[in-house]
């Protein structure tokens, strides 16, 4: 017997708490405009109520996906309930939900071809599902870039871990990665070197961009709770084709081109991505790109802007930005008060870019220049949670970065 849409809209977040849910693996964008918006705001509101009936909120902050696994004293031994907490565009992204817990004891990289069993680039090649966590505190300086296989989850929780010194996290041509909880800074460039990316196969890998995290044609891609800095590139790029992402929790400081999102404005192939930015931290010693948006559709939600010099939220080749809830803090020189900047184009052509500012707090003069429609229905593919109020960012961002997570206590 068919189900009314409505009804199935009404019942979904009961059914995603009791596992029931039918997996949603598609990375088409979303095409029912109006329709998708009511139907994501009351999918949000039916999930809280249900959490709350359940009793999962009782040390609750608002910010949904800490609520979700944060009140979990035994956190640790319950680690792949977190992909359960996604939200956003990346919400289908399971990483190693499925698959064996592997524990990272060695934090050498001597060997990107023939890497060592029990190091962290061992553990990510393989071609099954795996759930990675570490032994131990560790400072891994990758000798070559980290090319992950699809449904892998990075999960740094309970150790302090740090990616750092060498070339970083590349996610290319695959689906299905959870990064959480790693301190990934001081990335460089490396490459022309032979790097293995599965089991039974290596190759020749180019020189890299030293970004921290580069994601590469890559979809259903989660990264949570890390903290970022001072790389050769971006600290989080998204290009060529890469879509279903979501970039949550997260405290970015010390770095000039922050997240490029879209390869170029002529590859239009970057047309249907899809990427949610929210309840992260831009913190100190930032200059741009927070992100810079090329083709597609952006939802920066409940956000703190605390830092940035040049400009906070850019974009080119008519990109939709649907900014809700966020507080952006300008800087003191009256020349970068403004929130965005249109790239590359005449005002006669970005007019008609749709970029709107909802809820959004401005202090210290910032401001906010919107174009386009202001219409919901233009903004459904750049909808995807319901924004909270933007008096609530502080307490909803206070958790941002990597976290100090200690077994047998609430994280």
């Amino acid at each position: 017997m068919a189900i009314p849409l409505s009804l199935f809209f009404l019942i979904l977040p009961l059914l995603c708490l009791l596992g029931l849910a039918p997996s949603f693996i598609s990375s088409s964008p979303i095409q029912d405009p109006e329709q998708v918006v009511q139907q994501v705001n009351q999918s949000i509101r039916n999930a809280t109520i249900a959490r709350r009936n359940l009793g999962f909120l009782s040390c609750g902050t608002g910010n949904p996906i800490d609520d979700c696994w944060r009140c979990d004293p035994h956190w640790e031994k319950n680690r792949q309930r977190l992909a359960d907490c996604a939200i956003g565009f990346g919400k289908n992204a399971i990483g190693g939900r499925d698959g064996k817990i592997y524990v990272v004891t060695n934090p050498s990289d001597r060997d990107p071809v023939n890497p060592r069993p029990g190091t962290l680039r061992h553990a990510v090649i393989q071609d099954e599902p795996l759930w990675i966590i570490f032994a131990s505190d560790m400072v891994i300086k990758l000798k070559e870039e980290l090319i992950i296989n699809s449904f892998k989850t990075i999960d740094g929780r309970g150790a302090n871990v740090h990616i750092a010194g060498g070339p970083c996290i590349t996610i290319q041509y695959v689906t299905n990665v959870i990064i959480q909880g790693i301190n990934i800074h001081d990335c460089k460039r490396a490459g022309n070197a032979y790097v293995r990316d599965s089991p039974t196969h290596y190759g020749w890998r180019t020189t890299s961009d030293g970004d921290g995290v580069s994601i590469f044609g890559g979809s259903h891609i989660w990264v949570d709770h890390c903290s970022l800095s001072n790389c050769n590139d971006g600290l989080i790029d998204a290009i060529h084709g890469s879509t279903a992402i979501t970039i949550s929790n997260n405290y970015f400081t010390h770095h000039n081109k922050v997240m490029l999102l879209g390869h170029s404005d002529s590859y239009k192939q970057d047309k249907n991505m899809q990427v949610t930015i929210a309840f992260n931290h831009f913190g100190e010693g930032l200059v741009q790109r927070m992100p810079r948006c090329r083709h597609g559709y952006f939802h920066v939600v409940n956000n703190d802007y605390t830092h940035w010099e040049m400009y906070a939220i850019g974009g080119s080749a008519d990109p939709t930005i649907n900014s809700q809830g966020n507080r952006f803090l300008a800087p003191d020189n009256v020349n970068n008060k403004e929130v965005t900047k249109h790239e590359d184009a005449p005002q006669s052509d970005w007019n008609h870019w749709n970029w709107r500012s909802e809820g959004d707090l401005m202090l210290n003069g910032a401001f906010f220049t919107p174009s386009g429609t202001g219409a919901s229905s233009s903004y459904a593919k750049a909808s995807s949670l319901g924004a909270r109020s933007s008096s609530l960012v502080t307490s909803l961002t206070a958790g941002a970065g990597a976290l100090v997570c200690k077994k047998g206590s609430r994280c």
